[in-house]
């Protein structure tokens, strides 16, 4: 711990951390210059010689560089070089000046590239190693020429090591926080495309119940006064949809709560199981439905759980807009096809349409009046309940058209894959 607060600290002087380093070195090059390394069989000896004040002036000129080493260290690199040279050539005998173009070549193969340290650390071993053989106060050969190869190479080895280091714990926190921002707009869009899919469940159960309460509220404010028992049996499908809608709703916002949270329903996702259902509610409304289905896509069938839910939807929506937009008179036919791995779903009026907009799912306005359709327009809401249905249908990878018939009417067909991108099941 106090390591990794005292390299904290560190970085954030790195004037003052120099400063320190080159105390240091100034007290090692100072004791290293009253030492006497070849003695005899007794090894070095302290305080057994004498540096020449040049050789001391030479330390303290070379200890002052280093505290400009991170700032400059080519610039104080050679200036170690240079006193190291006039070391060697003038002072006998000469004093560990060596030390300070040890550090700096360490801060440059640290703090540079690879080629770059190759190129120095040869240049400096070289000059540095001629210098001391040929001017030297020794043989070539002597143990100090030798030291000097040595140190250089391992001082620029050092620093290329820590640079590579440095480079691989950057590499590795920059993956770790790209990864952590790919998580989180990974997280994001899916929480975005999870509250589209409500909005979508939302709008389906709401606008197509209501529709329904609100066209049997009228039929039983009509006939209250005349038709009692009319209006009480309207009454009665009003119930019956609201208490439906209220049911769809609790479902579907049962999928926003949290872990500990009370126990959400756990009825399942209404799929073509209970389309006929579904039709009863629109039959109760005053609009005739015929439904024809074959193999997996009927009642009962093997249908993949996402697309189930998508076709349920889709005839949902679809004759929710042809009860609120075909006109008095209209009759639909569904049909729920499954042909080779799709299956399509087709809702068909020959209504003659109340009024205009988007009737074919992409924005384009289609003219009011006979022949526009049921599709012409969503009445409230801007046209969500194609939009839905197209989102729907895309996001299974499949196709959607709505648009007018040919002598009047409206046609929407979705066509839906039994089986995703990837091969699985949708």
């Amino acid at each position: 711990m106090v390591f990794g607060r005292s390299r904290q600290w560190a970085r954030a002087h790195p004037l003052a951390a120099d400063g320190i380093l080159a105390a240091l070195a100034l007290v090692c090059m100072v004791s290293g210059s009253f030492v006497e390394p070849h003695r005899g069989i007794e090894g070095p000896s302290f305080d057994s010689r004498d540096p020449s004040a040049l050789s001391l002036t030479l330390v303290v000129l070379g200890a002052a560089a280093l505290v400009f080493r991170r700032r400059a260290p080519m610039g104080v690199l050679v200036w170690g070089g240079l006193l190291t040279m006039t070391e060697l050539i003038t002072t006998r005998p000469p004093a560990p000046v060596f030390m300070c173009v040890v550090l700096a070549l360490y801060t440059v193969a640290a703090r540079t590239d690879r080629p770059t340290t190759w190129r120095v650390g040869l240049a400096t071993v070289t000059v540095l190693t001629a210098v001391a053989m040929g001017l030297g106060p020794g043989p070539w050969y002597s143990q100090e020429n030798l030291g000097i190869l040595a140190w250089s190479g391992m001082a620029g080895a050092a620093g290329d090591a820590v640079r590579s280091r440095r480079a691989f714990v950057d590499a590795i926190r920059e993956r770790a926080d790209r990864a952590e921002r790919t998580r989180e707009e990974e997280a994001r869009r899916r929480v975005a495309e999870e509250r589209l899919r409500i909005a979508r469940d939302l709008h389906d159960v709401v606008a197509h119940h209501i529709a329904l309460v609100n066209v049997q509220a009228g039929v039983a404010s009509h006939v209250m006064d005349r038709r009692p028992d009319q209006a009480k049996e309207a009454l009665g499908h009003v119930r019956e949809a609201s208490r439906s809608a209220l049911n769809e709703l609790r479902a579907t916002v049962g999928l926003l709560r949290q872990t500990g949270d009370p126990a959400a329903p756990t009825e399942p996702a209404p799929g073509l199981a209970q389309v006929d259902a579904l039709l009863d509610t629109f039959r109760n409304a005053g609009l005739p439905v015929t439904y024809v289905a074959n193999g997996a896509a009927s009642p009962g069938g093997e249908l993949p759980a996402a697309v189930d839910l998508a076709a349920y939807r889709i005839i949902q929506e679809a004759l929710t807009n042809v009860r609120k937009h075909a006109g008095g008179g209209a009759k639909a036919e569904v049909s729920v096809v499954r042909v080779g791995t799709t299956v399509e779903i087709t809702v068909l009026d020959d209504g003659a349409g109340t009024g205009g907009g988007p009737g074919d799912g992409t924005g384009e306005a289609h003219p009011a009046g006979p022949g526009a359709g049921s599709g012409g327009g969503e009445g409230e809401g801007g046209g969500h309940g194609l939009i839905g249905m197209r989102e729907r249908v895309t996001a299974l990878g499949g196709r959607l058209t709505a648009g007018p018939r040919y002598g009047g009417g409206f046609r929407t067909q979705a066509i839906l894959p039994l089986r995703n991108r990837t091969g699985e099941n949708a």
